[in-house]
């Protein structure tokens, strides 16, 4: 599949944000619960500071209200992408979650666009998948395991698990169980021992969301570190001035880290929950240079392109007792709020955050990511 950057004769094309109207699909049994809103918040802060920017930026209706969020975006439905194409976009900047089949792909050839393959997102979307495959390329990722209620192929059975299994897979207590399509801290939780560790597993796999099980029939079970976390936003390859000084980026590469802290039993809270700019920071420029954190920007940017990726990606890490960083979550749709619109001043993600200090403003983030878009390159 070959690919094509937005040339310069198309730098002014009417963009249109989508969001995400459609019902994530059921995938390998599991449906991956969907965000309230389906991100139509991060979407009308996007169009808006886009617009600011001075990006030609369609919309639903002819003049959006700032207060508004559903005035700004479009459905990720055929319904959506139809409507914002005869808006006169020729930009679709996908803020939704992408799959195989979703509607997106049947206009990759002919619209730009400013997010991720959707098969790419689907393959990587699984926590299993792709730890698996970081771990084969060499990766320092946390060790784990896959357990279900009964023993089956490749996963461990929870109604027999032992300490002497677990101590075979390097794990021990305390550990971390995840779903392996999970959304943010939904369904993480961090277990102390074997008898909350099946409380815990039975409660997620009875959970259920619109007549699917809400976590599938299968968990990951996760060694637990207990360091300091970091949150690493990592850029796809790039070309773009700052500061009056042109930078070229021929791979993947990461922007300054975010530590993140103020854990709830171990876990970080969900954004929707805890306000973002309240348990992160952005890590000092001398903290950077330590040379155990250089290289995991190193790490972190060689899994991007391990992947794939042809839009952001956040990468969240920890270290282990030995004070080494371990990537433990990747997620390819990292959340996208920043300030702007009236009330959402203080809404600035974990990615607006590392731009900032990298020397970007939200409205300069959004500016080289519409740079970057892309689509599949045509034949003939």
């Amino acid at each position: 599949m070959r690919r094509e950057g937005l040339p310069a004769s198309e730098s002014r094309a009417p963009v249109a944000v989508l969001f995400q109207a459609l019902p994530p699909p059921v995938i390998d049994g599991v449906r991956k619960p969907a965000k309230q809103g389906g991100y139509a918040d991060s979407g009308a802060d996007i169009a808006y500071a886009l617009r600011e920017a001075g990006v030609p930026v369609v919309t639903p209706v002819a003049n959006p209200d700032p207060r508004v969020q559903e005035d700004w975006v479009f459905g990720d439905d055929a319904a959506g992408i139809e409507a914002a194409r005869a808006a006169g976009a020729r930009v679709l900047w996908a803020n939704t979650v992408l799959f195989t089949g979703h509607p997106l792909e049947d206009v990759l050839n002919d619209v730009w666009i400013v997010g991720q393959d959707p098969r790419t997102q689907e393959t990587f979307d699984d926590k299993w998948v792709t730890n698996e495959a970081l771990r084969r390329a060499g990766h320092p990722v946390a060790a784990s395991v896959l357990v279900s209620a009964r023993r089956a192929s490749g996963r461990l059975g929870l109604d027999a698990l032992t300490q002497a299994q677990l101590e075979a897979h390097a794990l021990s207590f305390p550990l971390v169980l995840k779903p392996m399509r999970g959304r943010g801290s939904q369904g993480v939780v961090r277990v102390a021992d074997l008898g909350q560790l099946q409380a815990v597993a039975a409660e997620l796999l009875a959970a259920r969301e619109q007549g699917v099980p809400r976590f599938g029939d299968t968990l990951i079970l996760e060694q637990y570190l207990a360091g300091e976390e970091l949150t690493v936003t990592v850029m796809p390859p790039a070309r773009f001035v700052l500061g009056g000084v042109p930078h070229d980026y021929a791979h993947a590469w990461a922007l300054p880290p975010v530590r993140r802290f103020h854990h709830q039993d171990g876990v970080a809270p969900y954004s929707g929950e805890v306000a973002v700019v309240d348990n992160s920071e952005v890590l000092g420029p001398a903290a950077r240079w330590e040379p155990r954190v250089k290289v995991l920007l190193e790490k972190c940017a060689l899994a991007a392109g391990l992947l794939g990726v042809t839009a952001p990606i956040r990468i969240d890490c920890r270290s282990d007792e030995q004070g080494t960083f371990r990537l433990f979550d990747l997620n390819l749709k990292p959340n996208m709020t920043g300030p702007g619109r009236p009330g959402r001043q203080r809404q600035d993600s974990l990615v607006t955050l590392s731009a900032q200090a990298f020397g970007w403003s939200y409205r300069d983030l959004l500016a080289h990511l519409h740079s970057q878009a892309w689509r599949l390159r045509r034949q003939g």
